[in-house]
């Protein structure tokens, strides 16, 4: 069994230089990354990932839905692995750390261990998950949730992006549709390094999140449907104009997450109008809505209550509407001992810490569906994420991936 001293840490400088090299592809000019899922900058960090962990030493699995899996083989191949993943996709206009880091981190554990010539009773499985993000196909987070049971291979597979390109078909297109069933293994633990992506850590002068859970999120699509008309010769007492339904529920959705702080969000990212004309009012809008809380039952009360506002103030403009739920992800609580794991090695490092629930989705969400599942988080800039300003130091970026190293470890010796 590997034994840890004061001075065991990663190479801080390596993990960094990774994920700068990784930066460049997909790089925006505002120094982000694009870099959606399944598009030839996504295959090119496959590609480049892939490279690192065969010189690593990893054997390189990829599944029907396109997630990687680079393992570092066990003394014990029957023992259920050890597993850390993350993702390598970005949004649009994304960020150099979101998911990556928490790939490239445990690249850097395989690398470390390499380093010191330490084996384990258990195989160490880095994963890069396909699609989290969910900005090009929807919903988010499709790989890791066709493993846990939650989507059809055959549903993810027919995922089409804004230009009707389908999800199979590009991984198909980038040579990343592999073989290996996608679907549930026994896995001893599955770990999750990651920005912190919210203020909270770098606010408090903290170093190190030590992840508890994930909160409950709703994506809902609200329809509104009224009758197209002139702008100029209806009068506006005669229309049927779904925006007057509209800037209410957008209200009341402010309103419900605002009763239920600090925990509580509400977010209105998308809107789609037709016929989308300057001078008609228009028949339809279809306005999505993101509702989050990390307790369940106060998050069901959210949605009814958002459900009720839509049916009254639809009716009050004589507008039809439907409210169409896009994707549920559910409060999730992470293995207790892990948690506990993960607070003591940052203790043992000397590392500042704090409990935390992530206030947004990760690939750990659905591996916890399946397997004992913990995560880290560490600061970013500002609080930013999803957004070209994306930044993060890299002292604390290796401080993480000494926590991760530590934990891993251990749990692949049991």
């Amino acid at each position: 069994m590997m034994a840890f001293s004061s001075q065991t840490r990663v190479n801080g400088e390596r993990l960094w230089d990774s994920l700068m090299r990784l930066a460049e592809i997909g790089a925006t000019a505002k120094g982000g990354c694009n870099r959606q899922a399944l598009t030839q900058p996504d295959r090119e960090a496959r590609d480049l990932f892939v490279r690192w962990a065969r010189e690593a030493g990893c054997e390189i699995n990829v599944d029907q839905i396109g997630n990687i899996f680079a393992i570092r083989r066990g003394e014990d191949p029957q023992a259920p692995s050890v597993l850390i993943g993350s993702h390598l996709d970005t949004q649009a206009t994304g960020g150099r750390f979101d998911g990556v880091y928490g790939v490239m981190a445990g690249i850097e554990v395989v690398r470390t261990l390499n380093a010191m010539g330490a084996r384990t009773r258990r195989s160490i499985e880095v994963a890069s998950w396909t699609n989290e993000e969910g900005c090009r196909f929807a919903p988010a987070m499709l790989g890791s949730g066709v493993v846990a049971g939650i989507y059809d291979l055959e549903f993810a597979q027919s995922r089409q992006d804004r230009t009707g390109a389908k999800l199979g078909a590009e991984l198909e297109r980038i040579g990343y549709a592999g073989t290996v069933p996608a679907g549930r293994r026994p896995l001893h633990a599955a770990l999750e390094a990651h920005i912190e992506q919210g203020p909270i850590l770098e606010e408090s002068n903290t170093r190190i999140g030590v992840v508890t859970g994930i909160q409950g999120a709703y994506w809902l699509d609200v329809i509104l449907e009224g009758t197209a008309a002139h702008a100029g010769s209806t009068p506006m007492e005669y229309r049927r104009d779904p925006w007057r339904a509209a800037v209410p529920i957008i209200e009341a959705a402010y309103r419900i997450a605002a009763a239920h702080a600090p925990w509580s969000r509400a977010t209105m990212g998308d809107l789609k109008i037709s016929p989308g004309s300057r001078n008609t009012v228009p028949e339809r809008l279809i306005v999505s809505v993101d509702l989050r809380h990390p307790n369940e039952s106060v998050l069901e009360s959210m949605i009814q209550e958002f459900k009720h506002e839509v049916a009254i103030q639809a009716g009050a403009a004589n507008i039809q509407s439907r409210v169409e739920q896009i994707w549920h992800m559910p409060p999730t609580a992470f293995d207790e001992r892990l948690v506990g794991l993960v607070d003591e090695a940052a203790q043992q490092l000397g590392l500042s810490r704090r409990r935390m629930v992530s206030g947004a989705g990760h690939d750990s969400l659905h591996t916890a569906q399946f397997a004992p599942t913990a995560m880290i988080f560490v600061p970013c800039a500002g609080g930013l994420s999803h957004n070209e300003a994306e930044s993060a130091k890299a002292e604390d970026l290796a401080a993480g991936a000494d926590v991760l190293l530590r934990v891993a470890v251990q749990v692949a010796n049991e």
